[in-house]
């Protein structure tokens, strides 16, 4: 594919807590260590799009993990902005899908890794970010109607749901399903391709 005047804008709409989004998102970043992109990534809600009650702040439910990691990275997002996001949700990916902790002790060392203040853990279980989470919530998902979740991408106003990969492509490899990805989301009349795969998730 030809290089652009400018830079192809793709923002990535992720969930931390889905496995999915986490490898679409190490993809985007080969990618853009390899060719010029200006990409972005906000935050979706799994609990949100699934209609599921926030949590009492006063339980501290471990159920309440989706909505208490996806309102941290708002959190993340809104005060301090994208650079804290994605080290944000690199830390916390890194512990909740390489390394397979799957609860809420992931935010404090996350948080710490990031460089963000520690109380963010606590407004984490309160409903200050809830308007900016749904609100990128649903700048994510409105577009995509019937089929959407996490990963979604929106490429220069196109906005698809996944891919939906089972590994990180790397390398050369990287850049061309992004190319052929970018593609199919600029043609109107591509609708929707599907395969089942018994592939076990890499995150390597």
């Amino acid at each position: 594919m030809a290089q652009d005047a400018d830079p192809p804008g793709v923002v990535l709409y992720f969930d931390p807590c889905c496995p999915y989004a986490w490898i679409a998102s190490r993809w985007m970043l080969e990618v853009e260590s390899q060719v010029e992109v200006d990409l972005r990534f906000r935050v979706m809600s799994l609990s949100l799009l699934n209609d599921e009650p926030p949590p009492d702040p006063e339980s501290r439910e471990p159920s309440g993990r989706l909505w208490v990691l996806a309102r941290a990275c708002a959190a993340a997002d809104r005060l301090f902005g994208q650079q804290a996001l994605r080290a944000l949700y690199t830390a916390l990916g890194r512990r909740l899908h390489n390394e397979g902790t799957k609860n809420m002790t992931v935010l404090a060392p996350a948080l710490a890794d990031a460089g963000l203040p520690a109380d963010l853990s606590e407004s984490a279980w309160s409903t200050d970010h809830d308007d900016f989470l749904r609100a990128s919530h649903a700048e994510g998902m409105a577009p995509l109607g019937r089929p959407a979740g996490t990963p979604a991408l929106h490429f220069d106003g196109q906005a698809l749901f996944g891919p939906v990969l089972t590994g990180i492509p790397r390398g050369p490899q990287a850049v061309a399903v992004f190319n052929a990805v970018r593609t199919l989301a600029a043609c109107p009349d591509w609708a929707e391709m599907k395969r089942d795969s018994t592939q076990e998730l890499t995150f390597a």
